[in-house]
């Protein structure tokens, strides 16, 4: 299984109001450059609002960034769209052969393993913030 696309979106959607501060990042634009439909879009922001990332109104065109990119974390809006569960990057099969010594054994070896490079995957996210990835798109 692979990490949602929904968090490689997120970071498009993010950078693109970063960089319109001065327009209207409406859903319609944001998905003109993500390629996609805007209700996709407005689902994501959605999940970025309940995180606390983004403002959004009603009623009202457009959104804007909470904070300043350079507090914000790519493990913050991972964690905000759900990419992946608590320890579940990784998948174990479900049904091993109970016969046999490493069909019994397996999961108990490999999760602890699994567990630890999610951890270390999550701490390099932890360790870059969206200003980041925002200074390095070329400006035209």
């Amino acid at each position: 299984m692979n990490i949602s696309t929904r968090f490689a979106v997120a970071i498009h959607i993010l950078t693109l109001i970063d960089s319109n501060k001065e327009g209207k990042s409406t859903s319609e634009w944001i998905a003109v450059s993500v390629n996609t439909n805007p209700v996709v879009i407005r689902r994501i922001t959605g999940m970025l609002h309940k995180a606390g990332l983004v403002e959004v109104r009603p009623g009202v065109a457009g959104a804007k960034l909470t904070r300043s990119p350079a507090e914000i974390t790519l493990l913050q809006i991972y964690r905000a769209v759900n990419a992946v569960e608590a320890d579940s990057l990784f998948s174990v099969h479900e049904h091993p052969n109970p016969s046999c010594p490493v069909g019994q054994n397996i999961a108990g070896v490999i999760i602890p393993v699994f567990s630890l490079a999610q951890q270390a995957m999550e701490n390099v996210l932890q360790g870059v913030t969206l200003d980041q990835i925002v200074n390095q798109i070329p400006v035209s």
